[in-house]
């Protein structure tokens, strides 16, 4: 069963499910029901890496994970970021080797969860099956969007990009408010993620800053004018497909 101390209306796995579809009663005991076996993470390890044959999926239950490739040379580029409530390897469902790896970026619960079970759910709820394949489709959005970013934006543009795409995440699972939200990303790992050296990082954040989109304490990001955040990212939540009454427009 899905671990306590969640509330039925709060648990990740259900808050993010039901951010991009509607979920009866009977299908969110369902998702209670599914057997999972809970682990603690530490930062900085790969849960699953490419080339693995996994018998099992996990979700995060809270943390921050990424997703990414690595070149031949030892190179990382992080194709997205794992929230809670996310599912980063399910296409290991119909995909037996994984061609991607993911890490924790901080400490993470983490649920795994077998293909066993799952396809047990999704044969007993055809529903939670179109919502775990919905999930996918917005996976690849997410993908090609990062794509676009990555090699069209200048990478003021493409920081403006991730930090407001996170807004809209965090706050579609109860973990952002209005202005802002905890993100315990380092600069290497955004480095990795927009293509750019440690260095530019730093700069483009201390312009954010400069310029009035952001602000920072420790880990905390405020976002004290989001639409000039949003325009300088060329930011347009459509391709996260949220249900209309958890998107930021």
């Amino acid at each position: 069963m899905l671990p306590a101390p969640f509330p039925t209306d709060h648990h990740p796995l259900i808050r993010k499910l039901e951010s991009i579809f509607s979920l009866t009663d009977d299908e969110r005991q369902a998702l209670l029901d599914l057997p999972m076996q809970v682990a603690v993470i530490k930062q900085d390890q790969d849960i699953v890496r490419e080339g693995d044959r996994p018998s099992r999926s996990f979700a995060i239950l809270s943390g921050f994970t990424c997703t990414y490739k690595m070149t031949g040379d030892g190179k990382r580029q992080i194709v997205t970021f794992g929230v809670a409530g996310d599912i980063p390897d399910l296409q290991s469902l119909h995909l037996k080797v994984l061609d991607i790896s993911v890490a924790t970026l901080t400490p993470c619960s983490i649920g795994f969860i077998t293909h066993e079970a799952l396809w047990d759910l999704c044969t007993r709820h055809p529903r939670i099956a179109a919502a775990f394949w919905r999930e996918t489709l917005v996976e690849g959005a997410i993908f090609r969007e990062w794509v676009l970013n990555v090699g069209r934006r200048e990478a003021y543009n493409r920081m403006a990009h991730v930090l407001c795409e996170m807004q809209v995440r965090l706050r579609a699972v109860g973990l952002a408010d209005d202005h802002g939200y905890e993100l315990p990303i380092t600069q290497t790992e955004f480095a990795d993620a927009l293509g750019i050296s440690n260095v530019h990082v730093n700069r483009v954040l201390q312009q954010l800053r400069a310029d009035g989109l952001i602000e920072t304490k420790g880990s905390r990001l405020n976002i004290p004018d989001w639409e000039q955040l949003k325009t300088a990212g060329d930011f347009d939540p459509t391709y996260l497909h949220l249900k209309q009454d958890e998107a930021v427009s």
